[in-house]
């Protein structure tokens, strides 16, 4: 790929396909994609980490030196991210020792295999070795296409997933590592305050000077981006409303269902009253009814029965021999 084990390096991570990828420095300059490796795990969920013990894993740009790394770590090998860093701290995010390293465990961390982190670290310490003072660390929730966005439209991170892609295209754009700093509380690239003074990150920005064919690269393809953004975001609308209306079938569908079993149950217990109201009736009517007319009681012996209306007993027959 036309590089050297001590050129420049850039590291990417992708949270949602779990992946770093490592680019390294061309001969023209520009960056190319070296390796990618799988995440063995992260923790929390797509979004920045906001503070100590939320088990949440960052995002963002961060800028790792020598200092950083950690040969005697105790998860094998590892660098420390930085974190929090200037953009961070503006927001008052806590946490500490988030790194990326071995063992294959993370409370925060960007976890890989030693194997891997053994190739990540000896990439990382042949860029010092080839006299770079650091690397940027690129840390994105997903790849940051118009579609991804468009799928998180609504989600309360989406402005800083916005800001993060201006980085992102900066170093598409430029085929570089996007300088990062921040102002206003939002991260700036490739940019400088007019006055040379630093920039305050809780501040207002100052007037930036940008490199003008820069600018304009970048603002044609957020423009072209922008567009597929609505249109995928429209599409994204249209089948959650296809959604929800669904939902609201099965739910009525289950609501008649549910109303149509309980009335059925009414009118099945209504049946079972009445035909048990007609048995109770029949037999009633002949086992107890009332006084029988053909019987009439005598005190103290229960009823004696009316001679008149009982059939005659015949006489002995007579003997005609």
């Amino acid at each position: 790929m036309g590089s050297s084990p001590g050129a420049a390096m850039m590291v990417r991570i992708y949270k949602q396909d779990s992946q770093l990828e490592i680019w390294k420095q061309v001969a023209d300059g520009s960056f190319r994609l070296f390796k990618t490796y799988d995440i063995c795990t992260f923790s929390g969920d797509l979004g920045p980490k906001i503070r100590e013990g939320d088990r949440q894993s960052p995002e963002g740009f961060y800028t790792i030196s020598r200092g950083l790394m950690n040969p005697n770590s105790n998860y094998y090998l590892s660098f420390n991210l930085g974190f929090p860093n200037k953009f961070d701290r503006a927001y008052g995010r806590t946490g500490s020792h988030l790194m990326v390293h071995g063992d294959c465990s993370s409370r925060g961390c960007y976890a890989m295999t030693d194997e891997q982190i053994a190739e990540i670290y000896a990439l990382a310490r042949e860029t010092f070795t080839g006299g770079n003072r650091s690397f940027q660390v690129q840390i994105y929730p997903f790849r940051m296409t118009p579609q991804n966005l468009a799928r998180y439209y609504d989600n309360p991170n989406i402005a800083y997933w916005q800001n993060l892609k201006e980085g992102f295209d900066y170093t598409e754009v430029t085929g570089k590592p996007a300088r990062w700093d921040v102002c206003g509380r939002k991260y700036v690239f490739n940019a400088r305050a007019a006055s040379g003074q630093p920039l305050d990150a809780t501040a207002a920005c100052p007037p930036l000077v940008r490199d003008p064919e820069v600018v304009a690269r970048v603002k044609a393809l957020e423009e072209k981006d922008n567009q597929a953004y609505q249109v995928a975001v429209a599409e994204v609308q249209s089948d959650q409303q296809k959604a929800a209306e669904a939902a609201a079938r099965r739910a009525q569908e289950e609501a008649d269902a549910a109303e149509r079993k309980r009335l059925n149950q009414i009118a099945v217990a209504e049946r079972e009253k009445a035909l048990g109201d007609a048995v109770n009736g029949f037999f009633s009517s002949i086992f107890g009814g009332g006084k029988a007319p053909d019987t009439a009681p005598v005190d103290g012996q229960g009823p004696v029965i009316n001679s008149s209306l009982v059939a005659p007993i015949p006489h002995a027959r007579i003997s005609r021999s």
